[in-house]
């Protein structure tokens, strides 16, 4: 990670551009080109290491040409920051996780709908790389934002943290959950019966810590490297969602590079995805045994089927509510994702 990088911390977002300027001099006086790369995740997530992995392979692959500078998690802002910074293009690239994203894009809200995966991730991911709905309907609605979609992965399982067992719906009565700021999120815990609160990643600890909220949910990763689990006393796997982020570009960036450089990308971006599908399958059960380890009386629950599906049928008017939000396009979308991942469901 760059010098700059204490600097940047808590820096106002109106002088972003003049900083990142001031950042990259050294790179500059060398001649090599900088793409500048936003994380929604700290240093040591699964974005650090696909950002890490993206730098090694651009750099090594441009023979010193190219620069890739890693900007982790509140150097920048929030993760809103981070997709308007690369839409503005002071940014190159950013993580953009679908939740937050939906807010700009109804239909990338799409991978938020409760029970949309089948219980093959392999297959899941295979359809997130490679589907042409995806990459033409939520792509095309990106570029009216000036980004383009390079990619989609997964982090691993939503998996609520809570201070209270919860097994069925009714459970949820008078319990207050902390979620992304997602309209369909919050649709969908409010189905459930819990009170949805929307808050900054930044704020989950302390609002757990002190009973603002009563439980959050985040793969098992960030839930270790944010400590949740210190601060709650259930790991509770509904089978409900899966963190699903994307790879934006600045589109009038992407399509103003050399041709060289293009490739390289486009390359890079396409050997990374089996790549980070097994890290982050080796960094969550990692940071399970470390949470074990840590605190041993946290509660392991994993709802049965038949748990999961009165989950499943109470959140069922959320694929409607998605349609009604994103139109034709977003039910195009949905029938092509359900027909696509309907063989291994």
């Amino acid at each position: 990670m760059m010098k700059c990088n204490k600097f940047l911390k808590g820096i106002s977002l109106s002088v972003v551009w003049i900083t990142l300027s001031i950042c990259s001099v050294s790179a500059n006086e060398n001649a090599a080109e900088v793409w500048r790369f936003g994380l929604e995740e700290i240093e040591g997530s699964v974005q650090d290491i696909y950002a890490q992995a993206f730098k090694r392979k651009i750099e090594d692959k441009s023979q010193g040409e190219i620069v890739v500078e890693i900007y982790s998690y509140g150097m920048l802002g929030e993760s809103e920051d981070l997709t308007n910074l690369t839409a503005n293009g002071t940014l190159q690239l950013t993580h953009a996780s679908v939740g937050i994203l939906g807010a700009q894009i109804p239909e990338a809200q799409v991978f938020t709908i409760p029970y949309l995966f089948s219980n093959n991730d392999d297959h899941n991911q295979a359809v997130l790389a490679n589907n042409p709905a995806i990459y033409e309907i939520l792509g095309n609605a990106l570029i009216d934002q000036d980004l383009r979609l390079m990619t989609l992965y997964l982090e691993g399982d939503m998996v609520w943290s809570t201070n209270k067992l919860i097994r069925k719906p009714s459970d949820f009565a008078q319990f207050k959950m902390r979620v992304m700021n997602s309209s369909l999120v919050i649709k969908t815990f409010e189905l459930l019966g819990a009170t949805a609160i929307p808050m900054p990643y930044s704020q989950v600890y302390g609002s757990l810590q002190a009973h603002i909220v009563n439980g959050q949910t985040n793969p098992i990763f960030s839930i270790e490297e944010m400590k949740f689990y210190e601060v709650t006393e259930y790991l509770i796997w509904a089978g409900q969602q899966k963190f699903t982020t994307s790879v934006l570009a600045n589109q009038a960036w992407y399509l103003a590079l050399p041709a060289p450089h293009k490739l390289i990308l486009n390359e890079t971006i396409e050997e990374l995805t089996p790549y980070i599908f097994e890290q982050q399958i080796a960094l969550n059960n990692t940071q399970l045994a470390a949470i074990k380890k840590s605190k041993p009386s946290m509660a392991l629950i994993r709802l049965t089927k038949k748990e999961q599906a009165l989950f499943k049928t109470i959140s069922t008017p959320i694929r409607q509510q998605f349609i009604q939000n994103s139109g034709q396009p977003g039910q195009r979308l949905l029938e092509a994702l359900d027909k696509a991942l309907a063989t291994e469901k």
